[in-house]
C-alpha cells in the first residue's frame, strides 16, 4: 500500500498496490481537469490527455510510463504522467494541473 499526496490541495489518500492514480482522484474529489477538460475528457480511456500531472516524489513507486505517454510528453520532463495510464505501487507526491 502506498500513500498519494496531492500537494495543491493538501490531502493525502491510502491506495493499494496497483491502483489507478485517475480513479483514485476521482473517487476522492480531487480535482485532476483544467476548465474545459472537466466536460470534454475521456473518462480514462487515455484518449484525450488532459488528466496531466507532475510527480514531485516517489516516481519509482509508479508504472513504467506508456507508449502514448512517451509520445504526448516527448518535450516534458520524467516527471510529467497522466493520471489515467499511471499505476500506484508505494508512496507518491502529485501535483495536479501543472
Amino acid at each position: 500500500m502506498g500513500n498519494i499526496k496531492f500537494v495543491k490541495e493538501n490531502q493525502e489518500i491510502v491506495a493499494a498496490d496497483g491502483a489507478n492514480l485517475r480513479l483514485k482522484a476521482v473517487e476522492n474529489g480531487i480535482d485532476i481537469y483544467t476548465f474545459i477538460s472537466k466536460i470534454t475528457n475521456c473518462g480514462g480511456a487515455g484518449q484525450c490527455t488532459t488528466c496531466v500531472v507532475q510527480i514531485t516524489e516517489g516516481i519509482e513507486n509508479l508504472s513504467p510510463r506508456t507508449d502514448l505517454e512517451n509520445r504526448k510528453f516527448k518535450n516534458k520532463p520524467d516527471n510529467y504522467r497522466l493520471a489515467c495510464q499511471t499505476l500506484v505501487n508505494g508512496p507518491v507526491s502529485v501535483i495536479t494541473k501543472p
